[in-house]
Order: C-alpha cells, then structure tokens, then sequence
C-alpha cells in the first residue's frame, strides 16, 4: 500500500471540478502538458471550491503512461504523470508504473 507524505498545502479557488490524484496547475485548473503544476488536489472538489492542494511532499499521482523509478515527471494534457518531455518538470516518480491509471508516489 502507498502512502502520502504531505509537507505543505495550500488553497487555490477550483475554476473546474478537480480530480484527486491529478496535478493542478496555479489557476486551479486541471494542470495540462505545458503547465507548471501546483500540486495535487487532497481530495476531489468541485468548481468554485476552495481546494486544497498538496505542494511539497510524496504525493499520490495517477499516471498517464509507463514511468520509471526515479524519472523526471510532467503533467499530460489531463493532469496525470508521464515521464518529463517537452513540459515543465512537477517532480520525480518514486514508484515505476507500467500502464495508465496506476497510482505513483511523487516527490517534489
């Protein structure tokens, strides 16, 4: 079993319905494959909610593909980690996923 380790959070106003385990970027949004992430939602929340966000720590992410222990990781186009491309780095996996849906620990 995986298990968090939150640091610090912060709130943001949810401009959408946000999902848990997903990254959120700094306008409360679903983060996309450009954006710089501001963490991971605590728990799902609703738009217009204030949401809080877990910033620094290893946070649960779903994954959007195969990531490797130890890879540098971004936000895909709906928020879940995929190994670092041509986005913005949101931190490093600490557990390997071999498929889509998987849920990695990720530090930052």
């Amino acid at each position: 079993m995986q298990t968090e380790k939150i640091l610090m959070a912060t709130t943001v106003l949810a401009a959408v319905a946000l999902a848990r385990f997903r990254f959120v970027n700094f306008d409360g949004a679903t983060a996309g494959a450009t954006d710089a992430a501001l963490g991971v939602p605590v728990t799902a929340f609703d738009a217009g909610e204030q949401a809080s966000v877990a910033t620094h720590g290893e946070m649960l992410v779903e994954a959007g593909a195969a990531v490797a222990a130890g890879a540098a990781v971004q936000s895909d186009a709906t928020g879940r980690a995929i190994t670092l491309a041509a986005g913005v780095a949101a931190g490093r996996a600490r557990d390997a996923a071999t498929a889509a849906g998987e849920l990695i620990r990720v530090l930052r």
